[in-house]
């Protein structure tokens, strides 16, 4: 089960670096309505942050500013679950200078290769891209100041594993700051079925309390939600590919309605003890 979901999101975000903005994926460009500068305004970066970074870094994939609130420190060592083309990279290494490092960690081949044409294209001299899995991070133990990711944990079939490896590569001391899609009720299970409603980020995410119990489970300390807003899935339902099977399967008006209040964005902020 979990390589068919690393396949199915493997093709969607192969398809995003590529340029493909037909798929659906929640308030973002894959839904075709928004540019990533709006969806980015709307989630928390600010114009500056946009002009900073290389061009065709910002994707509008994300649904936080993990970044803005990080408390990143001159001269420190950052790891980015999940960098896609590369975004919030550029501008954490920004905020480390040229004394500290930026580690950018994503499975999809495609993607990997925008980044670091991005960082070229920038002279981002301080940030590299490693191919992994954000299950088994390729970092050494301890050497990691901040982890941060931006949208990503709730596609992973295993969100346990995740803490743990983010848990092993922080130094004593270290940060957690995620942003990240979690449930306040759980999703109508024919709902849960669509692929979009997966790859949209909103069917593999988790009950928000199992959530932060499964970072506290990992060792994390000082466990805060910073931020928390309800999630529109409403673009991703809206697609005319996703109506299209939602009729076939006779999904409800009330699951829909049910589904359009479950999710949330969060902003969650951890230590490791």
């Amino acid at each position: 089960m979990a390589k068919d979901f690393r396949r199915v999101v493997r093709k969607k975000y192969s398809g995003i670096a590529k340029g493909d903005r037909s798929c659906c994926g929640g308030p973002s460009t894959c839904c075709g309505s928004s540019s990533p500068e709006s969806v980015s305004r709307k989630i928390g970066y600010t114009d500056v942050d946009m002009k900073s970074v290389p061009e065709g870094a910002n994707l509008g994939l994300g649904c936080g500013n993990p970044v803005a609130l990080a408390s990143l420190k001159e001269g420190e060592t950052v790891l980015d679950l999940g960098a896609g083309g590369g975004f919030d990279c550029f501008l954490a290494a920004k905020r480390v200078g040229k004394t500290g490092k930026v580690i950018g960690v994503d499975m999809t081949p495609e993607m990997l290769e925008k980044a670091r044409a991005n960082a070229t294209k920038g002279k981002c001299m301080n940030v590299e891209f490693r191919l992994g899995e954000i299950e088994n991070l390729p970092v050494a133990d301890g050497t990691m100041d901040a982890v941060i990711s931006n949208c990503v944990i709730n596609l992973s079939p295993d969100k346990k594993r995740v803490f743990e490896e983010a848990y092993r590569a922080l130094r004593r001391g270290g940060r957690l700051m995620v942003s990240d899609i979690v449930l306040k009720k759980e999703l109508p299970s024919i709902i849960k079925k669509l692929e979009e409603v997966y790859t949209g980020c909103v069917a593999g995410a988790m009950m928000k309390g199992d959530y932060l119990k499964i970072i506290e489970a990992a060792g994390f300390g000082k466990i805060t939600i910073v931020k928390e807003a309800k999630y529109s899935i409403e673009p991703i339902l809206d697609n005319p590919k996703v109506k299209a099977k939602i009729s076939r399967l006779r999904i409800t008006k009330e699951q829909m309605n049910s589904a359009k209040d479950s999710a949330w964005s969060v902003n969650i902020f951890a230590e490791k003890r």
